[in-house]
């Protein structure tokens, strides 16, 4: 297979990843990455909160348990070759009540399946110990988890895939895919790129793309921003390391928590509110596209359906201040309103069934010469170069790792 031309539609950090570990894994393939943007890792990696996953909440066996596991050595050891920073300050995932401390029992012994190394279990003094502004009466402690620099990451492996002779074309906003004699052809209006195999890691617009390829038309994304508070800079000395809840099963997301950041900002958050476009960052960014695509999709409803009390309360956290940090207050007391000003947001392109089931894991399959990632929430930048080692085997058959 030497001398084929791979395309990947998406410079986010899983499809670098995976362009990187192609050109590792086959030298002499040519990688091309198209990017509708001007630089990379402009979307879901650039608003990245930059820890890096241990493993703990995932279901055992899934490809979120594997791919983070095996991807969190693959990642430090990338980073600290590259002076990249690598920070392994630890969390605490904390109850704060007693009808907590079953389901924190219960995520323990998920994440001893999964394997997360040095894991304990931590009394309310402990807690103290290592977090001692927190509230809480007992933790789960996890010493490895880390927080790193995901955009850096991502220019580190664009800069990998030009080093072996590839290239990342920006401002290439593909419009079509058409298979023709002997390849697949990839245009941007009037610019048309052929290439042997292609890749789809887009991300937000994952179902987008894949609907230009003639892939099926489940899952869709459903965009979810996810707004930020930082602490003022007086008060950031009050957390040591990542602060996180006990997630709750009824719910999709994690909740508020804290999060130390590399550049020595704590963000506290986020929420989970449904975004008005796939791109909307901000209350302001509407697009009626994604609105209508959204509306007409049944698996929408059905979602609204099961989880609008949810929306409701998250909502109210996106208007108010007071109500966003009721709930962070449980995990550090001394923390209030006037301890926080509005920071940035994300969006999670977030997976959803026609039936309205919000799609967990890593969803990853083949059409013909077209590899589609088509579900790679959180932790997918930490699985990043581990994802890259999967598609990779996938898309030449091998299954070996490089």
């Amino acid at each position: 297979m030497a001398d084929e031309t791979i395309g990947i539609v998406g410079a986010g950090i899983v499809g670098l990843a995976t362009g990187r570990e192609i050109a590792l894994r086959r030298p002499g393939t040519r990688v091309v990455v198209f990017e509708k943007e001007r630089t990379v890792a402009v979307h879901q990696t650039g608003h990245n909160s930059g820890v890096v996953h241990a493993g703990i909440y995932y279901a055992p066996g899934s490809l979120k348990a594997d791919l983070c596991v095996r991807g969190v050595p693959l990642l430090r050891e990338y980073c600290q070759e590259r002076g990249i920073p690598y920070r392994e300050i630890g969390k605490l995932v904390m109850a704060v009540r007693e009808d907590e401390l079953g389901r924190m029992e219960g995520l323990y012994e998920r994440a001893g399946n999964n394997h997360v190394p040095d894991l304990r279990k931590v009394s309310k003094e402990e807690i103290r110990e290592l977090e001692p502004n927190a509230g809480g009466i007992a933790a789960l402690h996890s010493p490895r988890t880390a927080i790193t620099d995901y955009p850096a990451v991502a220019r580190g492996f664009a800069k990998d895939i030009e080093d072996s002779g590839g290239e990342v074309r920006l401002g290439f906003a593909v419009t079509s895919i058409t298979n023709v004699p002997g390849g697949i052809e990839v245009a941007s209006g009037q610019d048309r790129v052929k290439v042997d195999r292609l890749l789809l890691c887009a991300g937000l617009q994952s179902d987008s793309v894949a609907k230009l390829a003639q892939d099926k038309q489940e899952p869709r994304i459903v965009p979810f921003r996810g707004e930020y508070m930082l602490l003022k800079p007086e008060k950031t000395d009050l957390v040591n390391g990542l602060i996180y809840p006990v997630p709750d099963p009824r719910y999709p997301f994690l909740g508020v928590h804290f999060t130390p950041r590399v550049d020595g900002s704590v963000e506290v958050g986020p929420n989970a509110v449904l975004a008005l476009a796939k791109e909307g960052y901000s209350l302001g960014r509407v697009s009626v596209r994604d609105l209508a695509a959204l509306a007409a999709y049944p698996g929408a409803w059905k979602m609204a359906a099961q989880h609008w009390r949810t929306g409701v309360k998250e909502y109210r956290g996106s208007l108010s201040t007071a109500a966003f940090m009721k709930d962070a207050k449980l995990y550090v007391p001394g923390v209030g309103p006037a301890d926080v000003v509005r920071g940035g947001a994300g969006v999670r392109a977030q997976a959803l069934d026609r039936d309205g089931t919000l799609v967990d894991d890593f969803r990853i399959h083949q059409v013909g010469r077209i590899t589609a990632v088509r579900n790679a929430p959180s932790p997918a930048a930490t699985a990043s170069m581990a994802i890259a080692e999967h598609v990779a085997a996938a898309v030449f058959g091998d299954g070996s790792a490089s």
